[in-house]
C-alpha cells in the first residue's frame, strides 16, 4: 500500500481514538448510564392498585457512576431526590465492583489517548518496530477494547445481578419498599460500547494498512526460513 494511504488510514484511526477518549471522559462524569422505573410496592399493595392506578405509585430514576436523581411516588405526590455514590451509598452498593468500573474507565481513557499518540506517530513519524510500530498498535487497541468490554460487563452485572436500582431506591426508606419495573441503558453506556467497537475497527484499519496480525508469519518469511534451513 502506498505510504500516503497508510498515513490517511492511521490518521483516521487516531482521530477515532481521540473522539473515543473524549466521549468516555464525558460519559464517566454524567448521570446518563441507566434509566429505571420504580414501583412503590408497599403503597400499591395497601390500596390494591392495578391498571392505570399504578401510575400514581410509579417513579423513575437515572444515574451514572458518581451521582444521580429520581422521583419517588407512593400515591401522595412526587418526591424528588438526589444522591451520590460517594459517600452516601457506600453501605448499599457493591463497592468493589463499582470502584473497578471507574478504574477500568480511567484506564480506558489513558490507553485510548496512548493509542491516539501511537497512530499519529506512525502516520507522521518514524516509528520503532516494537513499541510504536504495528505490534504496539495492535497491543494498545486490544487492551483498550478489553477494558471497554470489562466496563460494560461489570456495570451490567452490578445493575442486573446486584439489583443496583432497587438498592438505591430503598436506601434509607424505612416505611416504603420499592421494586424495579424496568431498566434501560442510556447514552453514556452506549458511548463505552461505541468506543469498544472503534478499537475493534482500529485493528481492522491496521490490517488494511498492510500489517499482518501479531503472531502470524507471512509466506515470504516461511520461504526464507526454509531456504536458510536447506543451506545448512
Amino acid at each position: 500500500m502506498p505510504n500516503q494511504q497508510k498515513k490517511i488510514i492511521f490518521c483516521m484511526a487516531g482521530v477515532l481514538s481521540f473522539l473515543c477518549a473524549l466521549g468516555v471522559v464525558t460519559a464517566v462524569g454524567t448521570p446518563l448510564w441507566i434509566k429505571a422505573t420504580i414501583l412503590c410496592k408497599t403503597g400499591a399493595l395497601l390500596v390494591n392498585a392495578s391498571g392505570e392506578e399504578l401510575n400514581k405509585f410509579m417513579g423513575e430514576m437515572q444515574y451514572g457512576l458518581f451521582h444521580g436523581e429520581g422521583i419517588r411516588q407512593c400515591g401522595l405526590g412526587a418526591r424528588p431526590f438526589r444522591f451520590s455514590f460517594f459517600p452516601d451509598l457506600l453501605q448499599a452498593i457493591p463497592v468493589s465492583i463499582h470502584v473497578n468500573i471507574i478504574l477500568f474507565s480511567m484506564i480506558l481513557v489513558v490507553l485510548t489517548m496512548v493509542g491516539t499518540a501511537f497512530f499519529m506517530y506512525n502516520a507522521f513519524g518514524k516509528p520503532f518496530e516494537t513499541l510504536h510500530g504495528p505490534l504496539g498498535l495492535y497491543l494498545v487497541s486490544f487492551i483498550s477494547g478489553s477494558c471497554g468490554c470489562l466496563v460494560m460487563i461489570l456495570f451490567a452485572s452490578e445493575v442486573k445481578i446486584h439489583h443496583l436500582s432497587e438498592k438505591i431506591a430503598n436506601f434509607k426508606e424505612g416505611t416504603y419498599a420499592y421494586k424495579t419495573q424496568s431498566e434501560n441503558y442510556t447514552t453514556s453506556f452506549w458511548v463505552v460500547f461505541i468506543c469498544f467497537f472503534v478499537h475493534f475497527l482500529n485493528g481492522l484499519l491496521i490490517r488494511l494498512a498492510g500489517f499482518q496480525f501479531p503472531f502470524t508469519k507471512s509466506k515470504d518469511t516461511e520461504t526464507t526460513n526454509v531456504a536458510a534451513d536447506l543451506m545448512y
